[in-house]
């Protein structure tokens, strides 16, 4: 495929996710019915829409509207690309540029390319970090490993993954954490990834676990384990009676497997309080995904405020759950990936108002700017039921 005819494609599968379809279906989709284009026609497309979805509003105002056309036109703009040259309307080229579409900078949210009615909560929420998280979250996310010390030390990992082509070097934000700078598309086939050395895991989800206070012998519960990268990272810091569950345990389907290959022993429970009482109860909550956006831009504009309302509610109960299934003197650690004081330190201070006996032990937030996704942690503790 040529240059200009990637961009035809991106506005094809762009238009598709503006009518409802998510992402990840409308790329496949059109991979489907796109037998002639090659693996890199394809990665092409995809950091295009990609690209177009994280910068939706910039690239929407320099395009001159919110449809596939637009964001690619904006996008090409801010590139500096020859527009001439590619909008052409020749062979599989999008059409000629016409007069109307001139487009306008950007400005306000619009810049930031964040929602317009979420900036209060952001700016109350981020301070002056606010228009540096938000150029973060404009830019494509980092890939990043767990070394998975059940099987190599960090260093070891290191070298393994450099047999399979893949080069990785330590990341701050944990002792386990690795930032690949080369060779990310090998991961999966590679020796160190099939033989258990290594997960893909954000470096602040690592930090995130690195900030329970586990220690052997202990029984812990993972009560949101999704697909188990929190669960594998604890299995991996001490000797646990560990337990994921899932409200939607389908999520866990792929658990067993990644444990086997990790090393790790985990029980799968759909009923964790039959199995209660624990000494420690992770939720990584549902929440608005503010701190990932990056890595899904769809979800930065589907949210409203409706739907984060709901949010907290869950969020509520969930902690409310949580505090019925630890022991006295145990620990429960509240977890999102968000970015939103109303989903993190808000929902802490609810909590504590509510449940008389509780306390705040510590509280750890991440942002982009160190590297990783937007985290926050929080640990409870009680002194008696």
């Amino acid at each position: 495929m040529t240059p200009a005819a990637r961009l035809s494609a991106a506005i094809e599968v762009l238009d598709r996710i503006l009518a409802g379809t998510a992402a990840e279906q409308a790329l496949a989709n059109w991979g489907r019915a796109s037998r002639f284009a090659g693996s890199g026609d394809r990665l092409a497309v995809r950091d295009l829409v990609y690209d177009a979805l994280r910068c939706r509003r910039s690239y929407a105002a320099l395009g001159g509207g919110d449809t596939g056309r637009g964001l690619v036109l904006g996008g090409q703009r801010a590139a500096g690309a020859d527009l001439a040259a590619l909008f052409t309307g020749e062979g599989h080229a999008p059409a000629k540029i016409a007069a109307s579409e001139v487009g306008q900078e950007p400005e306000g949210a619009a810049a930031l390319d964040l929602p317009e009615w979420l900036m209060p909560q952001l700016g109350a929420s981020l301070g002056a970090d606010l228009g540096a998280v938000a150029e973060a979250l404009r830019q494509r996310a980092p890939v990043f490993l767990r070394a998975n010390t059940l099987r190599a030390s960090r260093d070891e990992a290191i070298r393994a993954l450099h047999s399979d082509g893949v080069l990785a070097v330590p990341h701050p934000l944990a002792d386990t954490a690795l930032q690949v700078m080369e060779g990310a598309r090998k991961i999966q086939a590679g020796q160190a990834y099939q033989s258990g050395l290594v997960e893909l895991q954000d470096a602040a989800s690592q930090a995130v676990v690195n900030a329970l206070p586990l220690c052997d012998g202990q029984r812990v519960l993972d009560l949101c384990a999704g697909g188990g990268g929190k669960t594998l990272g604890m299995a991996a810091r001490a000797r646990l009676s560990l337990f994921a569950h899932d409200a939607f345990p389908a999520r866990m389907r792929d658990l067993p497997a990644r444990a086997r290959r990790a090393g790790a022993k985990v029980t799968l429970t759909e009923t964790p309080e039959k199995l209660a009482t624990f000494d420690l109860v992770l939720a990584d909550a549902p929440c608005s995904g503010s701190g990932s956006w990056r890595r899904d831009p769809q979800g930065k504009w589907a949210l409203t405020p409706q739907r984060l309302a709901q949010i907290l509610s869950v969020q509520d109960q969930i902690l409310d759950r949580m505090a019925h299934l630890v022991k006295p003197g145990g620990f429960v650690a509240y977890a999102t990936c968000s970015l939103l004081r109303a989903e993190n330190e808000d929902r802490i201070a609810a909590f504590l108002d509510r449940t008389p006996g509780w306390q705040l032990h510590k509280a750890e937030v991440y942002t982009p700017l160190s590297g990783g996704d937007g985290f926050f942690v929080a640990l409870l503790t009680q002194a008696s039921r």
